[in-house]
């Protein structure tokens, strides 16, 4: 694993727009992707258009850390006994920081005591926190290996529970999740794939932080949290974009490993998994038939999560350049899977994904929007196959669609703005280099990290981009 307008639900996984979680408002994104399918794509009028994009006002705010990730934003949260648009994010040694999103100003600021030992270090998160549904809490991951809940009225800390049993090694790498009560989380490994590690999910009771259940992504028959040293096998991290991602209908969870050995029984490198909501139960894998080469050409499958298209769909890219459309009816059940591909297509630039792709629904029709580090282009699903609609040459880190828009930042520096479903590009915005770092587009504003975790810096920009008169 080398890092270099509400709209009714589809039946089957990934109910490909809901809002962004059941009973927030209109214009919350209280997670990466906005839901726990991670779609990335807004159902709500953000209110930026291709007639006003270039109109956006830019806004500069220094922060003391660099989030090489996505920020949430809470419209009307409660701080300080104040209303206030406020943004969230955690920087990667893992404070996690309350922004005003009128003005820039910190409204508070959570720092683990790990921070002054691991600041610098090679040690960092690249993770994005999570809101509960009634915005009185959010969730974030610092590279100490815990999780902590932080009361959004001021950033107290509630509690704070370990997920790893070597932090060293395994990397809080992916966004948190939260799903009816629990928080959803998993673990990588850093660059250079030093052993001992081990990918696992991780479920957390929300209301008190006790560690509920463990799924191993090797060494499966174990639950719990291992010792990484006691399982024979190492790497099989978890460290796509989005994470774990969950279909609402049912709360399974799909999850997509890197390398690692793969014998379909105890060890599940190189796969798709796709378990139950408490993550003590398989109900389905899969793996190419070439899982062992690209175990050893370091093709990790997992270098993206799965993408959950609706009506049993789903597509998984990888980092050999392919995206296969796999059926869920296929993969059913706890016997290994390899192979059965309903189709399997090129990424853009026919090169390593790293980027979670955008599901959006438009007009009764399902869209997926993919960049890689040399190309972006949109599919829509028609008769159970992906048809490529647009192609460019330029390449992105996570897609975002609003309005019919989509926005695609460029970690050589630039936000570049298209038509959604003709790939014309509207504009360009000005912004510096990053890394992972993806837009989020609600309320007349466009939100956007910059920088490189692997800089070991410890000072970082946030780019809003707002229309004025908000």
């Amino acid at each position: 694993m080398r890092h270099h307008v509400a709209i009714r639900p589809l039946l089957g996984i990934g109910m490909v727009l809901l809002l962004a979680v059941p009973g927030a408002r209109a214009q919350d994104w209280p997670m990466f992707g906005g839901n726990v399918q991670s779609a990335s794509a807004n159902p709500r009028t953000a209110g930026i258009t291709a007639a006003n994009v270039k109109r956006l006002r830019l806004r500069r705010v220094k922060l003391d850390g660099i989030v090489d990730a996505s920020a949430i934003y809470l419209r009307g949260a409660v701080i300080d006994g104040a209303r206030r648009n406020a943004i969230f994010v955690t920087t990667s040694y893992g404070r996690t920081i309350a922004l005003d999103a009128d003005d820039g100003d910190v409204l508070w600021k959570y720092t683990p005591a790990s921070y002054g030992d691991l600041a610098g270090t090679h040690q960092f998160t690249n993770s994005t926190p999570v809101a509960d549904p009634d915005e009185k809490f959010i969730y974030a991951a610092s590279p100490d290996g815990y999780i902590q809940k932080l009361a959004v009225s001021n950033g107290r800390l509630v509690w704070r529970t370990p997920v790893t049993e070597l932090p060293q090694r395994e990397k809080m790498d992916s966004p948190l999740k939260f799903f009816q009560g629990h928080v959803i989380a998993v673990t990588a490994g850093y660059i250079g794939d030093r052993p001992p590690y081990q990918g696992h999910v991780a479920i957390l009771d929300g209301r008190s932080g006790k560690l509920l259940h463990v799924w191993n992504t090797l060494c499966s028959n174990r639950a719990g949290l291992i010792r990484p040293e006691s399982c024979r096998q190492s790497r099989s991290a978890i460290w796509g974009r989005a994470g774990a991602v969950i279909d609402p209908d049912g709360g399974h969870i799909f999850i997509a490993t890197g390398n690692g050995r793969w014998n379909g029984s105890t060890d599940w490198g190189d796969a798709l998994v796709e378990l139950n909501s408490t993550a003590t139960k398989m109900l389905g894998n899969y793996t190419p038939t070439n899982t062992a080469e690209l175990d050893y050409d370091d093709l990790d499958l997992g270098s993206t999560s799965p993408v959950l298209l609706g009506s049993g769909l789903i597509a998984q890219g990888g980092k050999d350049g392919k995206i296969r459309l796999l059926s869920e009816r296929e993969i059913a059940g706890d016997t290994a899977h390899k192979g059965h591909e309903l189709q399997i297509v090129a990424t853009p630039g026919g090169t390593d994904l790293f980027s979670q792709p955008a599901v959006w629904r438009y007009r009764r029709a399902t869209w997926m929007f993919v960049s890689d580090n040399d190309g972006t282009a949109a599919w829509r699903l028609r008769n159970g196959r992906l048809h490529r609609e647009w192609i460019n040459d330029t390449g992105g880190t996570s897609p975002f669609e609003a309005d019919g828009l989509l926005f695609v930042y460029a970690p050589r520096g630039g936000l570049n703005v298209y038509a959604a479903t003709s790939g014309k590009r509207i504009a360009r915005l000005p912004c510096g280099p990053g890394h992972w770092n993806s837009p989020i587009v609600v309320d007349r504003m466009i939100i956007l990290p910059e920088g490189n975790a692997n800089s070991r810096a410890t000072i970082g920009v946030l780019d809003i981009w707002s229309l004025t008169g908000r």
